[in-house]
């Protein structure tokens, strides 16, 4: 589930990021790039996992599909935090900086 659900992430954010590559003023090409890791993370677990257990792999528990299922999430949920926090540090359209110096006048 983990490595199904980070595939789903990165493939979205892939399609965004193309649609929008000549301008990427939301670093969407990181949020991606940090998900297809994830993906090739969850890829490697997968084969040690696969080699491990053999044709059991393909039969898992249902509360382990659970488990994996809210780690995935989790994972993508982690992303876009690290994603939104350097989005706002960089501040690529100046929205913050704006809002900052309206707030202090």
């Amino acid at each position: 589930m983990t490595l199904l659900i980070t595939i789903f992430a990165a493939c979205i954010t892939t399609i965004l990021w193309y649609k929008n590559a000549p301008n990427d003023s939301m670093n969407l090409g990181f949020l991606a790039l940090m998900y297809w890791g994830a993906s090739l993370m969850w890829m490697c677990d997968a084969v040690f996992e696969y080699k491990e257990l053999g044709a059991e792999f393909f039969a898992p528990e249902t509360a382990d599909m659970i488990n994996d299922g809210f780690l995935g999430l989790s994972v993508v949920a982690l992303g876009m935090v690290i994603w939104i926090v350097r989005l706002i540090v960089k501040d690529p359209k100046g929205i913050v900086r704006k809002t900052i110096s309206k707030s202090i006048k």
